[in-house]
């Protein structure tokens, strides 16, 4: 414990350290890089937990976009949502927030590089910067890259084109793996410190480490797949580590509790340290499109139904844009599962929030064994079968809901039992019953549409990557509240009536003539849109 009130106590010194400079400096360049003398070993956990704390905001913003929940009614400021009409004034916490962490790697990166003994640092934070900069392109496209993190030496720096990024984060996976592995055997005092403390992710694990830059890189390569690139990643999918696939939940733990510092999921979705409900939790509710992958008329699947939603099987009301005059819309305390009680009398439990002292998911099982099936499906068998891989998903998303808040598989649930009894529910629907797909488009959909359903409200940025990427899970154009996800009020141009990416804010185009002008978000989709 007394490790852990030493990171809490170290974090809350940088974030008020962070805040006097912000205040003092009215020209702050988000790309400036940290100036301080502090140890790598104490900036790494501060680096980690702000990944994932950037997990979810990234989740909860993609997740109206793509379906997963809807602002319910009284909830202000939703104009540019409802209406896809994205500004330089919208989302910007995507851009800022990523790049402000980034300014941690990247200071890890520079206080270790000429030091043998931080070389591990210096490997991990090369993971974490490629982990993040793939966020940035994901919903940006062009970004600065090879002059981004240069500090004061370079306010202005160039925007890569998003396609030289991507092949340059999966050429920086690769020597960062090839670092760890030169400088494990000799690492001495540095897995020390990784062990007590520093590695809120992995606990100085090195070879889940390696594996878990093997995920990064194989998301790389899907996404980038029949794009612009497809030479690239045809030759970058015979060079992946031989330690092979992290195949279970990246979770990120720097010691949250319900006294000081919970789970920020938990501070979202349910309440505060206080007990005070959060606005996620008086106002937001599921779509109708969304539940039709539970309770029908798509797919049956009452078990991660009832885990995921309070009120299971109830309808839920309203669509996109629709919510807004809709008085039906709030819900009485939360729309999802979360036990017994309110406020500070709620229980740990299963499903998506699990409890306030549970960890930050940045990476799910289920995420990488549906990776896997893609690439098998376009003929990179890495490690199994598409069909293997594409079942192992599915499982791999009831056990993460039927974990309790001790990372344990609650008594009495069966993640296997339920796999098959949901096999055997839709026993002749090809999305959930690999085999049965008769075509390549089919098979796609399949994996594609199990990934979004075990990304339900968990990671929702991917879903709408993969979304933009595959058209996929289907939605009718101008269809009814359950046959698409689409806001009733978009002012999108597009046959599918969405956006297609982000706007850069306007304090890059206050600082950085060099921002790429990008008037709207219906326009100029990320290279591997090919739709």
């Amino acid at each position: 414990m007394k490790k852990y009130l030493n990171i809490f106590t170290l974090l809350i010194l940088l974030s008020l350290l962070s805040a006097c400079k912000k205040d003092l400096d009215i020209n702050n360049n988000p790309n400036s890089a940290t100036g301080s003398n502090i140890q790598p070993a104490l900036i790494l956990p501060n680096a980690i937990t702000v990944t994932a704390a950037n997990t979810l905001t990234y989740n909860n913003y993609a997740s109206i976009l793509i379906g997963y929940h809807l602002p319910g009614r009284g909830v202000s400021g939703f104009n540019d949502i409802y209406s896809y009409n994205f500004t330089s004034s919208s989302n910007t916490a995507l851009w800022d927030n990523v790049f402000t962490n980034l300014k941690d790697y990247q200071y890890i990166i520079s206080k270790s590089q000429n030091d043998p003994q931080l070389a591990l640092f210096n490997a991990i934070a090369h993971i974490g910067k490629v982990f993040n900069y793939q966020r940035l392109v994901d919903a940006y496209g062009d970004v600065p890259y090879t002059e981004g993190l240069s500090g004061a030496e370079n306010v202005s720096p160039k925007f890569d084109p998003a396609a030289t990024v991507y092949q340059s984060l999966v050429k920086e996976l690769d020597e960062a793996i090839a670092k760890i592995k030169t400088n494990a055997p000799n690492a001495g005092t540095t897995v020390t410190e990784l062990n007590g403390g520093s590695d809120v992710l992995f606990g100085g694990n090195l070879t889940k480490w390696i594996q878990f830059a093997n995920n990064i890189k194989l998301r790389l390569l899907v996404r980038a797949d029949g794009s612009s690139i497809g030479s690239f990643v045809t030759a970058a999918y015979t060079t992946f580590s031989t330690e092979g696939f992290l195949l279970e939940n990246a979770i990120v733990n720097p010691g949250y509790n319900a006294s000081s510092k919970q789970n920020p999921f938990w501070n979202s979705y349910h309440s505060s340290v206080t007990g005070e409900a959060t606005s996620i939790a008086t106002y937001y509710i599921p779509s109708k499109y969304i539940y039709t992958f539970y309770n029908g008329p798509l797919l049956t699947d009452p078990k991660r139904g009832s885990l995921i939603y309070r009120n299971f099987p109830a309808t839920p009301t309203g669509q996109l844009g629709d919510e807004r005059n809709n008085p039906n819309a709030i819900p009485t305390y939360s729309a999802w599962y979360t036990g017994t009680g309110t406020g500070l009398t709620a229980t740990n439990t299963i499903g998506v929030l699990k409890g306030r002292a549970f960890g930050m998911p940045v990476f799910l099982a289920s995420d990488i064994y549906f990776l896997l099936a893609e690439a098998a499906l376009n003929g990179h068998v890495l490690s199994g079968d598409a069909k293997s891989n594409f079942d192992k998903g599915i499982l791999a998303s009831y056990q993460y809901l039927e974990t309790n808040a001790n990372n344990a598989i609650e008594n009495g649930q069966n993640p296997s039992t339920d796999l098959k009894a949901y096999q055997l529910a839709n026993q002749n629907n090809y999305l959930v019953n690999y085999d049965l797909a008769s075509s390549k488009e089919q098979r796609l959909e399949a994996i594609i549409t199990q990934k979004y359903i075990a990304s339900n409200t968990i990671n929702g940025f991917e879903s709408w990557s993969d979304f933009r990427r595959t058209t996929y899970p289907k939605i009718q154009a101008n269809g009814s509240p359950t046959t698409t996800f689409v806001s009733i009020s978009s002012a999108s141009p597009r046959p599918d009536k969405l956006p297609v990416r982000d706007v850069y804010p306007q304090t890059e185009y206050n600082l950085n003539p060099n921002t790429p002008v990008i008037n709207n978000a219906f326009s100029n989709p990320i290279f591997w849109d090919l739709n």
